[in-house]
C-alpha cells in the first residue's frame, strides 16, 4: 500500500511539473499557441501576450504583391482564417466587414487568410461577391500559419486578435458575429500605444 501511494505521489509531481501554467503562452519571447482546456475563446492579460511572429504572404487580390502585418504598425489587428470553401466563413466574412467598417477609424485592421483554395480565382469572386474591402494573405498551403507554434490550422474560420504592439491578445476557434468581436477590438483600440 505504502509502495502504491508513494508511485502515486511520484506520478502526480511528474504530470504537474510538465504543466506550463494556466494559460495557452509558454514563457518566453514568442506566441505558442495550446487550447487551455480545449477553450475556444482565448483572451490573454497585458502581462501575459507574447509577440506574434512577423506575418506575411501573396497578398491575395494583388498578385505578385506581398502583404504583412508589419504594414500595419501601431494598429489592432484582427487576423480572419478563411476559405471559400467554409460554410461557416460565408456568414462570417461579412461580419468582420462589419466590425473593419465600424472601428478602421479608432486604428483596427482586420487582415484575412485564406487557406487551402488552391485556386486564386474563387476566393477572389468570394471577396468581390461580399464586399470585402480589408485585404488577405493568400495562403493555400497554410505556410504562413506554421510561423505560430502549434496554431491549429484545420480549424477555420477563427480569428486571433493582436494588440497595437502585434502581440496576441485573443483567439477564437469559432464563427464569429461582428457583436462577439466589437467589445475586443475596442478595448484593444482604447489601451495605450
Amino acid at each position: 500500500m505504502k509502495r502504491a501511494l508513494a508511485a502515486l505521489a511520484v506520478l502526480m509531481l511528474v504530470v504537474t511539473g510538465c504543466t506550463t501554467g494556466k494559460d495557452a503562452v509558454v514563457t518566453g519571447g514568442s506566441f505558442n499557441f495550446v487550447s487551455p482546456g480545449g477553450k475556444v475563446d482565448i483572451t490573454y492579460d497585458v502581462a501575459d501576450r507574447q509577440p506574434s511572429p512577423t506575418l506575411s504572404g501573396d497578398d491575395l487580390m494583388n498578385e505578385g504583391k506581398q502583404l504583412s502585418i508589419a504594414d500595419f504598425p501601431g494598429k489592432v489587428i484582427v487576423l480572419n482564417l478563411w476559405g471559400q470553401w467554409c460554410g461557416p466563413c460565408r456568414v462570417e466574412a461579412p461580419e468582420m466587414q462589419k466590425v473593419y467598417d465600424q472601428t478602421k477609424a479608432s486604428g483596427v485592421q482586420v487582415v484575412g487568410i485564406d487557406l487551402r483554395d488552391n485556386d486564386r480565382a474563387p476566393a477572389q469572386d468570394f471577396m468581390r461577391d461580399r464586399k470585402l474591402t480589408y485585404p488577405s494573405i493568400y495562403d493555400p498551403s497554410g505556410r504562413t500559419l506554421l510561423q505560430l507554434s502549434g496554431y491549429p490550422r484545420n480549424i477555420i474560420p477563427s480569428t486571433i486578435v493582436l494588440d497595437k504592439q502585434h502581440r496576441v491578445a485573443a483567439v477564437f476557434l469559432r464563427e464569429l458575429l461582428a457583436s462577439d468581436l466589437l467589445p475586443v477590438v475596442q478595448r484593444l483600440a482604447a489601451e495605450p500605444a
